[in-house]
């Protein structure tokens, strides 16, 4: 497709769904429109740039008829990631008297959010259940399969079940449900969609060789797209497709972020390589859907497929480059409004701010803290701005440093995004500063989990929830054997189910719902502290 092309208009949303018929119309990113003749499902819907201003949906779908989308009689968010939950789009474009379809959340922080946009009507849904919801067109089963561990989205993260009587489409969006024996409450899976591509700041923004950065990079790379056609293969949907991005950097200081010039060691590959990567090991039935593409199904059978454009792979293979430049381009003056509204980088220092923000959450979280273990760095440097300032985990309190003090764990943040955060009191850096990748990393060692659960849980019913978490104890009574190891059933990580998503190589075992490994002849992990696996050679 050439440089210059509009954004992507769309197509057939007054097509009206036939009795045994379902018609899946791609919004953009993880983004659907679920028609049936029991109702439409608005799932996801995402046009206004996330994290600050960082990500923005490829292809471009501001030009979808979003009125016409956004009349619908249901409202599926997955979650309050803002590449799922987009407010300025949700309060403009989509009926308030959609009945929202809400997972089953331990926090009610997703509820607050859309009642406080004007939502009224909610369907509360029970986690992993078939349920029937009935509305003036007729009955429609669905199940929401709630995944609630602190590292799913900001406290939460789910995936949608459908089902009309004759087809059944599974939104995965990005969720990593553990347990899809669930999906044995339906005969089958017709349609899947789900996540292929990198959605994370790692390793980008890390300081270590740029070797060992593009051995990771590569590693990431296939190891997201190998979690993904697992999924496809345990699940059997006849029906596949990538969807849940990746995104599109449009910042002049991102642009190299997108994968658009041949780096194998980019973890944002986009849906034509997934697509391939599903041809090359056997499943024929991957389908590219792009903003405004449609495709009807009645049960197993693909009864049409109509993109908006005549040429949908072009954008991807036939210039993407030059279509990246092209919408930037449109988009330039929104990316400049967005930092418009960021606040200013100099002012006074903030390590008092970050003292009350933070002290009264380490004071509710001891195991997280216990679990961070070390004082955290944060270098607060930028335009006219320059503050360090310590988060003393085991000691629960925000200082100055210490002169000579070495740090296991750092960021570098620009001083404008902190101070924006802390303007617009947000409870998750997670879903805000971290994701926009406009920062600095280092570390000593492996990740750690309770550091970033500590930066997406600040408020107090998520960390009293996420500390809870934590505190559990789990049943890894089970067992399973794995290539010649007996091994336990559940991750110690997330709780997988290590017989679907493990895999051995050597004495090596990595679950590849998270990308986690263990040493099998020790049980020790090698991703992060703690977290041993039970394991020993038959």
């Amino acid at each position: 497709m050439p440089a210059g092309v509009p954004p992507l208009s769309s197509g057939g949303i007054g097509y009206s769904v036939g009795k045994v018929q379902v018609r899946v119309t791609s919004v953009g990113h993880a983004g659907f429109r679920i028609d049936t003749a029991a109702g439409s499902i608005l799932c996801d819907p995402w046009v206004n740039p996330a994290y600050f201003a960082s990500w923005f949906p490829f292809p471009d779908n501001s030009a979808l008829d979003w009125d016409a989308l956004g009349d619908c009689d249901y409202l599926y968010i997955s979650h309050l990631h803002r590449d799922h939950f987009d407010p300025q789009h949700l309060a403009a474009h989509v009926n308030k008297d959609a009945v929202v379809l809400l997972p089953d959340y331990p926090v009610p922080d997703l509820r607050r959010e859309l009642e406080a946009l004007g939502f009224h009507r909610f369907f509360e849904t029970t986690d992993s259940v078939r349920q029937t919801v009935t509305g003036p067109k007729g009955e429609l089963d669905v199940m929401i399969i709630a995944l609630r561990a602190p590292a799913d989205g900001p406290i939460g993260d789910s995936g949608l079940v459908v089902c009309d009587g004759v087809t059944t489409v599974f939104n995965m969006n990005d969720s990593r449900p553990i347990d899809l024996d669930v999906l044995g409450a339906f005969d089958s899976i017709d349609v899947h969609l789900l996540q292929y591509s990198g959605a994370i700041w790692y390793p980008m923004v890390y300081d270590m060789p740029a070797r060992a950065k593009e051995a990771f990079g590569i590693q990431k790379r296939q190891r997201q797209m190998d979690r993904a056609r697992q999924y496809v293969a345990h699940v059997g949907a006849r029906w596949v497709v990538p969807s849940a991005g990746p995104p599109c950097f449009l910042d002049p200081e991102l642009r190299h972020l997108n994968d658009d010039h041949g780096d194998p060691a980019n973890i944002f590959p986009d849906e034509m390589v997934f697509l391939d990567q599903l041809r090359r090991n056997g499943h024929d039935g991957g389908l590219l859907m792009i903003p405004g593409t449609t495709a009807d199904f009645t049960a197993a059978q693909l009864d049409s497929l109509t993109h908006p454009v005549d040429d949908a792979e072009a954008i991807f293979t036939g210039g993407k480059a030059d279509y990246i430049a092209a919408y930037a381009e449109r988009m330039a003056p929104v990316l400049a409004a967005e930092k418009a509204s960021w606040a200013p980088a100099a002012g006074p220092a903030m390590r008092e701010q970050l003292r009350a923000l933070f002290e009264p959450i380490m004071a509710r979280s001891n195991e997280i803290c216990d679990g961070i273990g070390y004082p955290v760095e944060l270098v607060l440097d930028g335009a006219g701005h320059t503050e360090t300032v310590v988060l003393d985990f085991p000691k629960r309190v925000v200082r100055e440093p210490v002169p000579g003090e070495k740090f296991r764990y750092g960021f570098g943040i620009p001083p404008e995004l902190v101070r924006t955060v802390l303007r617009d009191g947000e409870p998750d850096w997670v879903n805000t500063i971290f994701l926009s990748t406009r920062f600095t990393a280092w570390r000593v060692g492996g990740y750690n989990e309770y550091l970033y659960t500590f930066f997406k849980c600040l408020t107090e019913d998520r960390i009293v929830y996420a500390d809870g978490w934590f505190g559990e104890s789990h049943d890894d009574s089970a067992t399973i054997t794995l290539d010649g190891w007996q091994i336990q059933r559940r991750c110690p990580h997330m709780k997988a189910d290590l017989s679907k998503f493990g895999v051995v190589e050597g004495e090596t075992l990595t679950c590849n719902q998270h990308g986690w490994q263990w040493d099998l002849k020790t049980g020790r992990c090698l991703t992060a502290k703690g977290h041993e696996l039970r394991c020993e050679k038959l």
